[in-house]
């Protein structure tokens, strides 16, 4: 059996599920064919969910992606939806009747996102070209302008996910300062919410006595219902949840991946105050779970990566909405209906139901199809361990090939979410091995920072000993291994075929990083500075410079002689396309097979149908042509 093409393209994305504070409705963001729309839906008491009302009347919103957000919230009162329209400026969007109204005037030269009211419905903040923390006044009045106040000081480069406390007093928000990256140093900055301007990050969480930032990354800023402050903190070596000065779980799993976006919320708390419901990645696995404050007993509710929690009580409704994703399920939006009872004087959740509200796939997917992959912890030639995660393809394959695929990021991780690629791979006969070398994410601080200092020299020799372990553990030989990558995954991978030309017979790049200083100089603003962590300062001294040179892949591309296939986006505002095609060029005049496609219109991944198609059948017919 096979999976056809179609069916691992469109579909819906799904992001930001937001209960009512008496959880019989839920608001969503679905992504289809382009456009964003703010959809609502009731829900009764046994789950079941009704029709889908789009909300959005004016301008569309901007969504987000996946696990991040910072599209929308409700107001206050329930009445009204705030979102973040596509002309960069902020909507207020009555649920039963009425036109939306603008909020604030940033569009169409600055872009105003995740908005957050305060308890009292009086503000909303917001951060401005993730940078700035404004509040705009509410109710918006017929016809009357609003006025809005910026609340930072300027003292931080980037600002995410402003939230204020239960008394609508204090502002509280992620902040961090270039070169860093927000998973490398981060920490908590506060406004008082009636000032004009802020005088500064007092008491700012995750600082030193000086009141310098620490050696840790914070994120997710959260107030209890009683004002208690709580946050996601690596302090500990692991991103755990902290209430307060100390972990509420204090263990060596992540509940967060990595700050890529705003609106992240991968805890919830119950509106009692009692409880607060958590994400954990267990070595790219997830599991759902649920805490209790005052035993700190810990409840596992489901499996699966799931994000985006919003949890809400009424006195007949206690529940959970969530995306939920996993290698056998499609992405889709739950609602957890819960039921808890004392259990030797613990309270525990039992008799959880899961509803499902709408799933993402539009294809109908043959679960025999699918598999869970098998975790696989290699030792690397430094003493070092590596971690990975193996799609078996069917056992009645005699002569098994491997495809080796490589995250982006590279801070980054593929946890084990629903992947229409790899179903698609391991269907044709392919083992798919997907490796986490060191500086991704999932398994702690150390293992993060690892890469530091050391992209395209560590993340390649990590790669090269999980495909050597592979090779000897039979899922393939050399001449039948092929490895994969996107952006900080293919540059991973055009080093592995300068350095380790002997590991594998193809390979197929996306949108590859190969100029490093290019990187550097002309990415968008958010990673422009990634690369002084995971390389170094440019220009500091003549041996980081030379970093820069050894490591770009434009500059030992003659090296490459491995067959290979390049996609690129001539849109792209990561990676340059230029990149690529000086990348090729070199290629070719030292004699190397390449073959190019770039794509018009096209950014850091194809979203038009008929390239993505394209994309699948030109991989395939080149697959076929390199491992018969």
């Amino acid at each position: 059996m096979v999976i056809e093409i179609d069916a691992c393209i469109g579909g819906r994305e799904l992001t930001e599920p937001r209960l009512s504070a008496d959880g019989r409705t839920i608001g969503y963001v679905v992504s289809d064919e382009g456009e964003a729309r703010l959809v609502v839906r009731s829900i009764d008491q046994t789950g079941s969910s009704g029709a889908a009302r789009t909300l959005t009347t004016g301008v569309p919103v901007r969504s987000g992606r996946g696990l991040s957000g910072g599209a929308w919230c409700w107001s206050a009162d329930g009445a009204a939806a705030v979102y973040a329209g596509i002309d960069g400026d902020l909507w207020w969007q009555p649920v039963t009747a009425g036109n939306a109204a603008r909020l604030t005037t940033n569009g169409p030269e600055q872009v105003a996102q995740a908005p957050a009211v305060s308890a009292d419905g009086h503000h909303i903040l917001y951060v401005v070209d993730q940078s700035e923390v404004w509040s705009v006044d509410l109710p918006p009045a017929a016809g009357a302008s609003t006025v809005a106040r910026r609340l930072d000081d300027g003292s931080a480069d980037f600002c995410f996910d402003p939230q204020v406390d239960p008394e609508s007093t204090t502002v509280v928000w992620q902040a961090w300062n270039v070169p860093h990256m927000p998973w490398d140093r981060a920490w908590l900055q506060f406004a008082d919410l009636h000032r004009a301007t802020s005088a500064g990050g007092r008491g700012d969480v995750g600082g030193d006595a000086t009141g310098h930032p620490s050696e840790a990354s914070v994120q997710q800023p959260r107030y209890s219902p009683e004002g208690t402050l709580a946050c996601l903190r690596d302090d500990t070596g692991w991103l755990n949840v902290w209430l307060g000065e100390q972990p509420l779980v204090d263990e060596p799993y992540e509940h967060a991946g990595p700050s890529w976006g705003l609106g992240q919320r991968s805890f919830a708390f119950d509106p009692t105050g009692r409880s607060v419901a958590f994400t954990r990645n267990e070595a790219g696995f997830g599991r759902l779970c649920i805490v209790d404050i005052t035993t700190r007993e810990v409840h596992q509710i489901g499996r699966g990566v799931h994000g985006q929690l919003s949890w809400a009580r009424s006195p007949r409704v206690n529940r959970i909405a969530a995306i939920r994703s996993g290698a056998r399920t499609p992405t889709e939006l739950v609602v957890i209906d819960l039921d808890v009872v004392a259990q030797n004087g613990i309270a525990a959740p039992i008799g959880t139901r899961r509803s499902t509200v709408e799933v993402a796939s539009n294809a109908s997917w043959d679960r025999d199809l699918l598999v869970e992959p098998e975790a696989v912890v290699v030792a690397a030639d430094d003493g070092g361990h590596i971690h990975a995660r193996l799609f078996r393809a069917d056992p009645s394959d005699r002569q098994p090939r491997m495809i080796c695929w490589l995250h982006g990021g590279p801070t980054d991780q593929w946890q084990v979410t629903f992947m229409p690629r790899i179903a698609y791979w391991r269907a044709q006969g392919w083992h798919v091995l997907v490796p986490d070398h060191r500086g991704s994410t999932g398994h702690g601080r150390a293992y993060q920072q690892a890469l530091n200092g050391r992209w395209g020299e560590l993340d390649v020799a990590d790669t090269a000993d999980v495909v050597r372990h592979a090779h000897r553990a039979g899922w393939a030989t050399a001449a039948r291994t092929v490895l994969m990558g996107a952006s900080a995954g293919g540059f991973t991978v055009l080093g592995v075929l300068a350095k380790h030309a002997d590991l594998a017979a193809a390979a197929v790049v996306s949108y590859p990083v190969s100029d490093l200083a290019d990187l550097a100089e002309r990415s968008h603003r958010f990673e422009r500075h990634s690369t002084w962590s995971l390389v170094g300062p440019p220009g500091e001294s003549d041996q980081i410079d030379r970093r820069y040179r050894d490591r770009s892949p434009v500059w030992f591309a003659p090296s490459i002689c491995t067959p290979l296939l390049v996609f690129h986006g001539d849109a792209d505002p990561v990676v340059p396309v230029g990149q690529s095609r000086v990348l090729v060029e070199r290629i070719r005049a030292a004699g190397g097979l390449v073959q190019l496609c770039i794509r018009p219109g096209e950014g850091h991944g194809f979203r038009q149908r008929a390239h993505q198609i394209d994309e699948f059948e030109r991989t395939l017919a080149f697959l076929r042509r390199s491992v018969p």
